[in-house]
């Protein structure tokens, strides 16, 4: 028998791919040409309830979890990945803010009326998100933040950031805090015009003598490190993989139907009449489903907490970033000149796929995890 979760949630699935075949589809192209932040697609996911997908039902949100999360994220890919990146941001956000923020702060996400979004990677510390340089220092009965972080997504949309410094007092790598965005002393640098993931509103922000109150403190002073690996860095590399994965899910589609539908003049040939043509539509068909099992195995060890759930997390998204580069390889080399076309599409998809291997945890930093877990060698 189907419960009322389960046929809410599927209601709410059919509601967000209405808005992905319209809103998110018809917007996805002109947020890319003109690096725009897409904004009718995330007010249509504010307005049926999707930036509250991950909040507590007693606050007003739907109460899903990491694994819906993932779909909903996926979805969203398949047609712009600037919105899923600004989406998975959110996502992280909101679960330090379900965890540690006051509950009025939880309604306010849980309406859709907040958006969320990280403030961890630093001009010094680089893809070491972990071990901010900025610091916090009392002032009277409140703190002052100093710092440069290096790339904010949704930096000049977001409603507030979950910012990183050093420690206040304690002992610890880090100390994390709710910054208002509009806080006095922020400054959000120049608008992202990047190669990939264009609309994602990634930008610098620069903090001087931001003094915000003592209350504004999540988690414990000292802690944030824990809050990073234990809360951040599990649903970020999902959802990342999640992205990359709905990433490929486009390129299948798109590459397959193009082959189906141009014909050569002279045989009057379809592209997808040629073996090797097939050959390799099926390898990208693999590479996307043997990415989606991965991202699937690691959700599944989380919900099980098994031991090797951590490992997973490290794997996930590195293994589907760099299959995604792999698969969009494949589909510009199948569409050839027409790849390049931006009514093909397959180009932004291409471009979008490489931007996510960057986003810290790098790839390349988490092959270096993986390599220390499989040694058996400490992480840090």
């Amino acid at each position: 028998m189907t419960t009322v979760v389960e046929r809410d949630r599927q209601a709410h699935l059919e509601t967000l791919d209405e808005i992905c075949q319209s809103t998110v589809a018809a917007a996805a192209a002109a947020v890319d040409r003109d690096a725009a932040f897409p904004e009718q697609s995330i007010d249509a996911l504010r307005s049926h309830g999707f930036l509250g997908a991950t909040s507590a039902r007693d606050v007003g949100g739907m109460g899903l979890g990491i694994a819906d999360a993932a779909v909903i994220v996926r979805r969203v890919a398949e047609e712009c990945g600037s919105s899923a990146m600004v989406l998975c941001m959110h996502y992280c956000g909101t679960a330090v803010l379900e965890a540690h923020a006051s509950d009025s702060i939880r309604r306010e996400v849980a309406s859709g009326w907040h958006l969320s979004t990280l403030a961890f990677s630093e001009a010094e510390s680089r893809s070491h998100f972990w071990a901010p340089a900025g610091t916090a220092q009392r002032k009277g009965a409140g703190v002052t933040l100093d710092a440069r972080k290096s790339w904010v997504t949704s930096a000049s949309r977001a409603t507030a950031f979950v910012w990183s410094s050093r420690p206040l007092e304690a002992d610890g790598a880090s100390t994390l805090w709710l910054v208002p965005s509009d806080a006095s002393g922020l400054v959000v640098g120049p608008p992202f015009d990047g190669m990939g993931l264009r609309g994602n509103d990634s930008s610098p922000v620069t903090a001087t003598a931001v003094e915000i109150p003592a209350s504004a403190l999540l988690g414990a002073d000292g802690a944030g490190f824990d809050v990073m690996m234990g809360i951040v860095l599990p649903i970020f590399n999902v959802l990342s993989a999640a992205c990359s994965v709905g990433l490929m899910e486009a390129a299948v589609r798109r590459t397959a139907a193009h082959a189906g539908a141009t014909r050569h003049s002279d045989t009057d040939a379809r592209l997808a009449d040629l073996p090797t043509i097939r050959s390799y539509i099926a390898r990208m068909r693999l590479k996307t489903d043997m990415a989606r099992a991965l991202l699937d195995d690691t959700i599944g060890a989380l919900a099980a907490a098994r031991p090797d759930a951590m490992l997973r997390v490290l794997e996930c998204k590195a293994g589907a970033g760099e299959t995604a580069t792999e698969v969009l390889d494949l589909a510009m080399r199948v569409c050839g000149g027409a790849a390049f076309r931006k009514d093909v599409a397959v180009e932004r998809y291409f471009r979008d796929a490489r931007a996510g291997g960057v986003m810290a945890p790098t790839t390349d930093v988490l092959y270096d995890f993986i390599g220390k877990a499989v040694c058996g060698l400490p992480l840090f």
